[in-house]
């Protein structure tokens, strides 16, 4: 089976009663967790960004809390799920503010964490590419907020 093109969804969905849409959005949510994780974002989340960044960055602190550091192995593991989730978390919002702040947490977390990631150099790198992926995101972003975002970027170095 083909899947049909987003232009083409939007046309048949605008079609659909309000009844449909619902049933057709329950059932959507039953078939994946993320699926049921975006439409928890929109319904409760989306209205209170200040509140879903605060909750996704007392998520990751926790989960770096977790991370057992007897060896690099384990905390490359642990990093690379924590980044992974905090994505996830940046999708649902697809807002380049919540982008960077979610990312700024995660640098400040993984550049505070014990051992020093300066010692491994996969986890070195993987810090320096999210830094500059926040700076390119950080130019897109109007004036005043570049400059605040700058300043919180230059806290880290």
């Amino acid at each position: 089976m083909k899947a049909a093109t987003v232009r083409e969804l939007k046309l048949e969905l605008n079609n659909c009663s309000q009844q449909e849409l619902v049933a057709l959005c329950l059932r959507l949510s039953k078939f994946k967790k993320e699926n049921k994780e975006l439409l928890t974002y929109l319904l409760y989340e989306a209205s209170d960004e200040d509140n879903y960044i605060a909750e996704v960055r007392q998520e990751m602190t926790n989960e770096f809390g977790l991370i057992n550091t007897s060896s690099y192995y384990y905390i490359k593991k642990s990093v690379r799920k924590i980044l992974r989730i905090s994505k996830k978390y940046i999708r649902y919002s697809g807002k380049k503010e919540t982008e960077v702040e979610i990312l700024l947490h995660f640098c400040s977390e993984l550049k505070d964490m014990r051992p020093s990631i300066k010692n491994n150099k996969v986890l070195s790198g993987l810090y320096e590419r999210q830094i500059a992926g926040i700076k390119k995101i950080i130019t897109t972003l109007h004036e005043d907020l570049q400059y605040d975002y700058e300043q919180m970027l230059d806290s880290l170095d």
